[in-house]
């Protein structure tokens, strides 16, 4: 009918991959730009595993027996893989903490209202949540060299090393998007993302030797997810101490192996779980 303004038809979304792909590089841009503008996100970020190889190398190092040796220096060799792990592990209250923010604020449920895949929105969060790990990781690194840290394998492997790093953390954002969906605060998020990161990384072989640990707490070690990146870092990264016997139970002679294994199994579970709560969040 003349005068009658047209109506507009919604915009179809791309299908398939191509959609998801594109919609989640949008997100993970957005979430990048917003990061670069909080830059004391970073910075406190590294506070606490700076924190923690000082203390660890310099007050309980000397006292610390790993393999044949008690000194500071064989022990920060030992040391950093697992602080490198729980670097990237302790990144998940902070990928919950966002989700939960944006869920807080509204911005998730216009998101859905958008033609946009389902998951692009949590896969763009976690990727913007894994360029900031490695940026973290990267200057980490540094400060470990500069603190007597060092490598005494080659390029390939240490970059091996850093590349299990980066997927163990990234398997684990997606445990804190499920939290950060699953509460009803910011807040809630984070201590939800980190009270059961402690003794997730403390009952593991990342600050003493497993072989050392009361019977029932090495086996549940050994069998730590945690662990086996650790130990696999260790080898790749050639820090592995004088005299040190890796334990008996498959994940830590096949380090490399278990890492990846675990890795991929906390990330598909853990999406699955993540998408489907988002799809069903109000």
């Amino acid at each position: 009918m003349p005068g009658t303004t047209p109506r507009l038809a919604a915009p179809k979304p791309r299908g398939g991959i191509s959609q998801s792909v594109a919609d989640s590089l949008v997100i993970a841009r957005r979430n990048l730009i917003r990061m670069s503008r909080i830059p004391e996100m970073v910075i406190f970020g590294l506070v606490q595993p700076i924190m923690f190889v000082v203390l660890f190398t310099y007050v309980f190092g000397g006292s610390i027996e790993v393999g044949s040796a008690i000194s500071a220096a064989a022990y920060r060799e030992f040391l950093m893989a697992g602080i490198f792990a729980q670097t990237v592990t302790f990144a998940t209250a902070g990928a919950g903490a966002g989700i939960a923010d944006d869920m807080h604020k509204g911005l998730i449920d216009r998101f859905r209202s958008l033609p946009m895949a389902r998951g692009a929105v949590l896969t763009g969060r976690t990727l913007a949540d894994l360029v900031q790990t490695a940026l973290t990781l990267a200057v980490l690194a540094i400060v470990a060299v500069l603190l007597g840290w060092r490598v005494h394998e080659n390029i390939g492997k240490v970059l091996l090393g850093f590349g299990l790093l980066l997927l163990l953390g990234y398997a684990f954002s997606w445990i804190g998007a499920l939290i950060g969906l699953s509460v009803r605060t910011p807040e809630a998020a984070t201590s939800g993302g980190l009270i059961w990161l402690f003794p997730l990384t403390f009952i593991s072989n990342a600050f003493v030797d497993a072989n050392k640990m009361p019977t029932v707490l090495r086996h549940i070690a050994e069998w730590n997810p945690f662990s086996a990146t650790v130990q696999a870092c260790r080898e790749l990264f050639g820090n592995l101490p004088p005299g040190f016997e890796a334990p008996g139970a498959w994940p830590m002679q096949h380090p490399i192996l278990a890492s990846v294994l675990w890795s991929l199994l906390i990330l598909v579970v853990f999406r699955t779980l993540a998408v489907r709560k988002y799809r069903s969040a109000g």
